[in-house]
């Protein structure tokens, strides 16, 4: 994802500083050239070999060491990076940095990049919520740093307060968001509905499908890393929705309906990839439900058709509904594609293996009133960025 892509990290004196080294890893094993710089006290909590062994490239620590590849070490730097990462950043570096000091490697290089800086801030509670470490936050980010905001949690000393520096996957994922996909879809915004709606029977039991939600999620974060502004509405899924994306947390498919409603007039494109439970319980009298050995036969409803709602309703947007079969796929999802007037139906098979529901694949046939597109075998990450480069396009 990252390949050809170098980023700098930039590591100060913080305990925190182990993390960095995991950090480094993931981003090599997503195919990034990683640069390392710190500050010579940082390299009493990692030893910078670690940082050379898991990169491959020296490691910047004094501004005069001469055992470069290039003559002015900073400055290529600099200029290579695409983006930075100060991580873990103390209140010094931050302070450093928001005065325009620069007196060693690490200050020195992040000083004449021209690229992205990220920040994520690692101290002591109170250190951090100093004024004057707030004042230098905030000028940062006046000249254009995005600060990644410290969690909550218990701190070096045992005192718990919101100093603590993220995951590693929460870091890799902000430098991921800068520099991984081209943002062609920059300026639009995306609607997409995920997972799996869920109509209760009772306190107890409900009505669902085995909609896990990752093909709802790859596509909104496929679409937040090409810089589209996205919102998901989610029911029922397995996994965790995507950073830097607007979640509408729903449960029933009337609730999905109503924020569906709410939304659809200030998306450019919707996408509804959610499987929704076709069917809710009437409530009934007593003596319309049939009880035998314990179990109920219960009256039911049809739910709204949110897709062919959008379809009816639409304006300027583009919609996408997906098609999920057993017989006839392409038959069955192009009647959808008319009666429910989309642009297009992403279509799939129950009966191939890799497709479906809980895969972390897919097989998709993309029908539009043009013709049919297979996408063969691949993750939904990447057929996600094929359907949205098709939707782009209309």
């Amino acid at each position: 994802m990252l390949k050809g892509k170098t980023v700098l990290l930039g590591v100060s004196s913080s305990i925190a500083a182990y993390k960095m080294c995991n950090v480094a890893r993931m981003l090599t094993k997503l195919g990034a050239e990683v640069h390392v710089s710190m500050t010579s006290n940082a390299t009493n909590f990692v030893h910078p070999l670690t940082f050379e062994t898991l990169t491959q490239n020296k490691c910047l620590i004094d501004t005069f060491d001469r055992n470069f590849q290039y003559s002015v070490e900073h400055v290529a730097i600099a200029k290579k990076a695409d983006v930075v990462l100060i991580a873990p950043a103390t209140a010094n570096v931050i302070g450093k940095i928001a005065n325009g000091i620069a007196d060693d490697m690490l200050t020195t290089t992040v000083m004449a990049c021209t690229c992205k800086k990220i920040i994520s801030p690692a101290m002591n509670h109170n250190m951090y919520h100093n004024p004057i470490v707030q004042e230098n936050i905030e000028k940062l980010r006046r000249f254009g740093y995005e600060i990644i905001e410290p969690v909550r949690g218990m701190l070096a000393n045992r005192d718990t307060g919101d100093g603590k520096l993220p995951d590693e996957e929460t870091l890799v994922e902000y430098i991921v968001h800068e520099i991984a996909l081209e943002k062609d879809l920059q300026g639009k915004k995306i609607l997409v509905t995920a997972g799996a709606t869920r109509e209760k029977i009772d306190p107890v039991r409900f009505i669902s499908n085995r909609s896990t939600g990752k093909m709802g999620f790859a596509i909104a974060r496929a679409a937040m890393l090409r810089g589209a502004d996205v919102t998901v509405i989610s029911a029922h899924t397995d996994v965790n929705p995507p950073m830097f994306v607007n979640v509408i947390d729903v449960e029933s498919a009337e609730d999905m309906f109503n924020a569906v409603k709410a939304n659809m007039d200030s998306a450019d494109i919707i996408i509804k990839a959610a499987a929704v439970a076709d069917y809710t319980p009437m409530t009934v009298s007593d003596s319309k439900i049939k009880k035998c050995d314990g179990d109920m036969s219960i009256a039911l409803k049809r739910t709204t058709d949110i897709l062919k709602y959008i379809g009816e309703n639409k304006k300027n947007q583009i919609v996408c509904g997906f098609s999920m079969e057993t017989d006839n796929v392409i038959e069955n999802s192009r009647r959808k594609l008319e009666s429910k007037n989309c642009d297009m139906i992403c279509a799939n098979s129950l009966k191939k293996d890799g497709a479906g529901f809980g895969t972390d694949t897919n097989i998709i046939t993309m029908i539009t009133r043009n013709g049919t597109e297979e996408i063969e075998l691949m993750s939904k990450f990447d057929a996600a960025n094929i359907i949205l480069s098709k939707l782009k396009d209309f």
